[in-house]
């Protein structure tokens, strides 16, 4: 039986990880960054290597001429092999978004931002899967930046986006410690939900926390806004719970002063483990001169993204809301 070009690859990435991650002695992740190295070099980069390995890795790599695939396979079957990777060693911030919703983001940012080239922030890129899913999708010429504390996941973004011949600009920092990039027209993220531990940096955000730890996803959301150009957009993957917590007033009162909701999609519930895990995407625009408010703002509750006339009468409610709202 013939394999999908993603299966193919796939098995490409898995079968040269698993050689290198014995050979090396490392974790799966590191000899998959490895792997993903050599593929876009095209060559063998590690020293040391056993004439026997070097043998196996090359007749495997021999096999396969990447120019031949599309960037959406490379990114899907790189994100699988980063997902068996992640549920072999578990860590609760490596989480991946979701296929369909990096599909929706990316339709969602081609919509509201009508310039034809403009400079795109994710402040949170993990392994670069939202991002890419978006750069894919979006038939504009984007500047795009990537910030990442985690040193192996930035490692497999920066390969992620070489394979797909994205040119994406990385920092490996805290992105709640002061970015040195000059402002964007648009941030996405699918934001890190949990408590920030550094009490004496979320001294800096108006959104910390009268008293305790502040809120990881809140900080996010302001330093997104700070290195937003006035009129740009922000699109953001939220829990559901975002506006029901003890620090929500203050979240609250942090977007009427500086941002318009522009709308909120609310993904179906089956697509999460439960309920509370379930999450939404919203999308906002900073106040700037001459930006005025839509008539009414998107509100969608999206049905099974799986469901093809579903997701068709909801895309026509989209564009009819854009006919009537932009401008």
């Amino acid at each position: 039986m013939k394999l999908s070009p993603v299966e193919q690859l796939f098995t490409l990435f898995n079968e040269t990880a698993l050689i290198l991650q014995e050979e090396l002695s490392c974790g799966y992740l590191e000899a998959l960054a490895e792997t993903g190295e050599n593929l876009f070099q095209g060559t063998i980069l590690q020293e040391k290597l056993s004439e026997l390995t070097l043998k196996r890795l090359k007749k495997v790599y021999e096999e396969i001429q990447l120019v031949k695939y599309s960037n959406e396979d490379i990114r899907k079957a790189y994100q699988l092999v980063i997902l068996k990777g992640m549920k072999e060693n578990v860590q609760p911030n490596h989480q991946m978004t979701p296929d369909s919703v990096g599909m929706l983001m990316g339709y969602l940012v081609e919509r509201f931002i009508e310039q034809p080239s403009f400079r795109l922030l994710d402040p949170a890129i993990g392994t670069g899967n939202l991002l890419t899913t978006v750069l894919n999708h979006v038939h504009k010429n984007i500047t795009a930046i990537g910030v990442e504390i985690d040193d192996i996941l930035i490692k497999l973004a920066y390969v992620n986006a070489n394979l797909q011949e994205h040119p994406i600009q990385l920092f490996n920092q805290d992105a709640l410690e002061p970015l040195f990039i000059d402002p964007v027209d648009a941030v996405i993220a699918d934001l890190p939900v949990g408590f920030y531990p550094n009490d004496v940096r979320a001294a800096d955000y108006q959104l910390q926390a009268p008293e305790g730890h502040s809120y990881s996803h809140h900080l996010f959301i302001e330093q997104s806004v700070r290195h937003t150009t006035p009129g740009g957009y922000l699109f953001f993957l939220i829990p559901n719970g975002l506006f029901e917590s003890e620090q929500a007033p203050q979240l609250h009162e942090f977007i009427k002063e500086n941002l318009i909701v522009q709308g909120l999609l609310q993904l179906p519930t089956s697509m999460f483990k439960n309920k509370n895990s379930a999450k939404s995407i919203l999308v906002l625009r900073k106040k700037g001169e001459g930006v005025k408010p839509p008539k009414q703002a998107l509100l969608v509750n999206l049905p099974s993204l799986s469901s093809p006339v579903g997701m068709d009468n909801i895309l026509s409610k989209i564009e009819k809301w854009f006919q009537e709202n932009k401008g």
